[in-house]
């Protein structure tokens, strides 16, 4: 019997939307069913305080491919993105700062002020960093090389291999550097500043429940950079209207391709029979048949939460249940007054140090100490926090000279010990975050008009990111490329016939870039093409 859809997607965050606009386009039937009342999954924006609407819980722009913003008319659809006029601010408890700039020149004025000697290497790590990303931009656009595969597989792996025979000996060697080592031991070798270490690690551990000096932290560094904002690449941006213009625009260009989207459809099981995913069942009874189920899930909760266990292998249920979540990160929304008055940079007039990421972290050693309180204490006593402001930039987040201010924190254990809660814990991980952010800037708790957060728990229950992991899954060699979600399933295929998976558990992994889901939907039109999705 023919199906009402030839796609379900599983999920309308932002990967699951871009899967369905590419899909759309094959000339396929596509719906998607979301949980919550709108869609976006975590890219959303939302009033959190009377009068005051933030990010909820991605919050910045970098990642989302030019591909994809050009593919799926998101500008015709009215997305903005604004360019940070710096990359990042850092203030530090001397009351010296740093400026990382949008220009190697800009950054390097401001580094001479810690060290000549890490001013003079600066254009020289900026090149190294850009020639290996530049290889992870082209890896990214490609599906994995599938272990275990085809003819395909086999022919892929030998233009990766190619594709690594082209680079000379001395990038060949960057790129094991920055796959392999720690971040720490990477810039540790490039710099002697603290301060700029501190600038440039803080990308390891964003997301990433690890010591900045644990083996494979420079790979998160590197996932970090690879993106760019209206041509310019490495740079970060505020969207206009918040994270959640992404999803609405995606949403806007699905529907006009005809893509059937569903709000409040929370989907409690994938139905499979004969070893193939038949239908999405929710939990309100009802039954939505396809040729093909496409999960934008954690990988846990997919196949842990909505798959019958009879229905896997018991090594891939093994595996499945090792794989590892968990960002350790708090999400904080602050209503503010007025803007935050640094000690290091006084005013409270919007400057371009508040237009940008703002690091309170002062040395990789305090960013290790977070991570050990997290893993002995279940939280960081002292945090790593970095604030954006959105609303210096964008007036339709809060009342005319008031403000709004992201706090994206670390390290938040998502097991607590001694069977403590994080419904418990909340209020007290939540004023060390803010205590944080008042020893840079000591008006910032007297101008807090309200707040909102999300522990890891909250994380996991509003938006399904298991352990709270923003990236759906950690970006540890062992589960990244070929390996993510597990070896022998990186083509966005599952286990099971006609099952896909088109999430950030999925390569090339986390942040709102919409590669996973476009890549998934390559995957998933050649199978239609080929006939491999039948009529029933």
């Amino acid at each position: 019997m023919a199906q009402a859809y030839d796609a379900v997607i599983i999920g309308g965050g932002h990967n699951g939307l871009v899967c369905a606009c590419y899909l759309a386009a094959a000339g396929l039937k596509v719906r998607v069913l979301e949980r919550r009342p709108i869609v976006g999954g975590a890219a959303v924006t939302e009033e959190f305080f009377p009068g005051f609407r933030n990010s909820t819980a991605s919050y910045t722009v970098s990642l989302l491919h030019p591909a994809v913003i050009s593919d799926l008319r998101l500008r015709e659809h009215g997305l903005r993105i604004l360019e940070r006029p710096l990359s990042n601010f850092l203030p530090l408890p001397d009351d010296r700062y740093l400026k990382i700039g949008n220009t190697v020149e800009a950054t390097q004025r401001e580094l001479a002020k810690f060290s000549e000697r890490d001013a003079a290497a600066l254009p020289r790590y900026y090149a190294m960093l850009e020639g290996v990303a530049d290889l992870v931009r082209e890896l990214a656009l490609q599906t994995p090389v599938n272990v275990g595969g085809g003819l395909r597989d086999a022919l892929a792996a030998l233009a990766a291999g190619n594709r690594m025979r082209r680079l000379d000996m001395e990038a060949r060697r960057d790129v094991l550097d920055l796959f392999a080592k720690s971040a720490g031991q990477l810039l540790d070798a490039w710099f002697e500043s603290d301060a700029l270490k501190a600038a440039f690690g803080f990308d390891a551990v964003v997301g990433n429940f690890a010591s900045p000096y644990a083996p494979g932290s420079a790979y998160v560094l590197l996932h970090h950079v690879i993106g760019e904002v209206n041509g310019r690449k490495g740079v970060w941006g505020h969207a206009v209207g918040g994270m959640g213009a992404i999803t609405q625009t995606m949403a806007a260009e699905a529907r006009a391709r005809g893509v059937e989207i569903t709000t409040e459809a929370e989907v409690s099981s994938i139905e499979v029979s004969g070893g193939r995913a038949r239908a999405a069942l929710l939990a309100d009874g009802a039954r939505i048949a396809a040729r093909c189920v496409v999960s934008n899930l954690n990988p846990r909760l997919l196949y842990l939460k909505l798959i019958e266990e009879r229905e896997l292998a018991p090594e891939f249920l093994t595996r499945m249940r090792a794989y590892q979540c968990g960002s350790a990160t708090l999400r904080i929304n602050v209503a503010l007054s007025g803007l935050p008055d640094f000690s290091a940079l006084p005013g409270t007039q919007a400057c371009e140090h508040h237009q940008s990421g703002i690091i309170m972290a002062p040395s990789l050693a305090y960013m290790e100490q977070a991570y050990f309180d997290a893993r002995t204490l279940g939280w960081s006593r002292q945090p790593v926090v970095e604030m954006l402001m959105p609303s210096t930039v964008d007036e339709t987040l809060a009342p005319r000279g008031q403000h709004v201010a992201s706090l994206f924190c670390q390290h938040f254990n998502p097991v607590l010990p001694e069977d403590l809660s994080w419904d418990d814990a909340k209020e007290r991980a939540v004023d060390a975050c803010i205590d944080v952010v008042n020893r840079y800037a000591p008006n910032f708790k007297a101008s807090i008009l309200g707040r909102k957060a999300w522990t890891p728990l909250d994380l996991e229950r509003d938006f399904g990111l298991m352990g709270g992991d923003i990236f759906h899954g950690a970006l540890t060699l062992d589960q990244i490329y070929s390996a993510r979600p597990l070896l022998g399933y990186a083509n966005y295929r599952g286990p099971l016939e006609r099952l896909y998976m088109c999430g950030a558990g999925t390569h090339p992994g986390g942040g709102v870039s919409g590669l996973p889901g476009r890549n998934a939907a390559r995957e998933i039109i050649r199978d239609y093409r080929a006939g491999k999705l039948g009529k029933g």
